[in-house]
């Protein structure tokens, strides 16, 4: 109990500091799909490694990919959801990408919940496998909390009762402690954000942003050439 509730100070932490977020620069020039500049700037390398040494993240798409993206998420975040499936026509797109899915649970304890499940099936399930349970997770309308989160891994051929059993755990919401904590320290303070070539990119962008931003690394090693 004191572990969550430590958590759910994080995260109202992490909520607070969202109410600036409009506030944040644009270091790069990244558009969203309308035009207006998307809120970015560079992480210390000391704050990027942080992120990439995160226990609880899930690599998906080319694990050996020549761009690295990850996308920081809440489960019942709507822009998350319209994110989704952005996100997925990229990875079947490009095939040399690699994602890596970072569970950033702040917004409900129903977040939590079923982030503690994706935690724990994920280290059950191929990085393929994973993918598909993620889609799954975001296949019907509503709140995905535990529950959810369980009939999807019982759809993937898992056990709901052993996945429950590794998810709530504090072992397991000391992982999503952490990422919350560690993002909150990088300032994103938005859902979905996104990190990339050493940038943070606070929000969704929309995919031909995001996929504007893969090729220019690509191009010359930068989110904007």
């Amino acid at each position: 109990m004191k572990s969550f509730l430590v958590f759910l100070t994080v995260a109202l932490s992490v909520l607070m500091q969202g109410v600036s977020a409009q506030g944040l620069p644009t270091q790069h020039r990244i558009l969203a799909e309308d035009g207006t500049p998307v809120a970015n700037f560079d992480l210390r390398p000391e704050m990027l490694a942080k992120l990439q040494g995160l226990a609880a993240q899930m690599p998906v798409g080319d694990l050996s990919g020549d761009v690295t993206l990850m996308q920081f998420y809440d489960l019942n975040c709507p822009y998350c959801r319209m994110a989704a499936h952005d996100i997925d026509a990229i990875l079947q797109e490009d095939k040399k990408l690699k994602l890596v899915f970072v569970p950033y649970a702040v917004l409900s304890l129903q977040s939590v919940q079923g982030a503690l499940i994706e935690v724990a099936a994920s280290k059950m399930l191929t990085p393929v496998q994973y993918l598909e349970f993620h889609r799954r997770l975001y296949a019907n309308r509503g709140t995905i909390d535990g529950q959810r989160a369980l009939a999807a891994a019982k759809d993937m051929g898992l056990d709901p009762q052993k996945v429950a059993a590794a998810g709530n755990t504090e072992a397991t919401l000391r992982l999503l402690q952490e990422n919350a904590t560690v993002g909150g320290q990088a300032n994103l303070v938005a859902t979905p954000a996104y990190v990339i070539g050493g940038v943070a990119i606070v929000g969704h962008p929309g995919r031909k942003a995001l996929e504007k931003v893969i090729a220019d690394m690509r191009a010359c090693g930068k989110v904007a050439c």
